[in-house]
């Protein structure tokens, strides 16, 4: 029983240097290679991550951008807004001054006509009355009245018979 257990080192020795060449031809044929490949993997799972990374912080700074340019667009739209409420509303108040002056100068010439008219009137009334009066003397000193009574009675039936009734 003895003789199973006991190595043949001449086999141990063949297998030792077979297992030693395939291990170098391993290394030299598959094992580089394999690294190899295994290396360039990585780097490439490393090169995409880091270019995931960078889109993600374009992403980001994209929608950062846009978010800023939509406040700036926002805040020009609510000034635009704000200078044109400003604008009709000076527009309205000139219409309205303009208005209010136009109307002015109407109420202004029409109170110069109606002051023109009354001094016309009263300078007619004036005549007119100077006139009468004018005649009234002369009916009165044709007749040469004696009595104070025939004279009331004479001015009575002319101021009768004026037109001015």
């Amino acid at each position: 029983m003895g003789a199973l257990l006991t190595p043949a080192w001449g086999t141990v020795i063949w297998a030792s240097i077979a297992f030693i060449a395939v291990l170098l031809l391993l290394r030299r044929f598959a094992w580089g290679p394999i690294m190899t490949a295994l290396n360039d993997r990585e780097a490439s799972i490393a090169g995409a991550l880091n270019e995931a990374e960078k889109v993600r912080k374009e992403m980001a700074d994209l929608a950062a951008s846009n978010e800023n340019l939509l406040k700036e667009a926002r805040a020009e739209r609510d000034r635009m807004m704000r200078e044109a409420r400003d604008m009709a509303d000076q527009m309205v108040a000139d219409a309205k001054g303009k208005a209010r002056e136009a109307a002015d100068k109407e109420i202004a010439t029409a109170k110069e006509a109606i002051a023109i008219e009354r001094k016309t009137a009263v300078a007619e009334l004036k005549a007119e009355v100077g006139n009468l009066s004018i005649e009234i003397a002369e009916r009165l000193l044709r007749e040469k009245l004696e009595s104070t009574e025939d004279q009331k009675a004479l001015v009575n039936r002319l101021i009768d018979e004026s037109p001015l009734n």
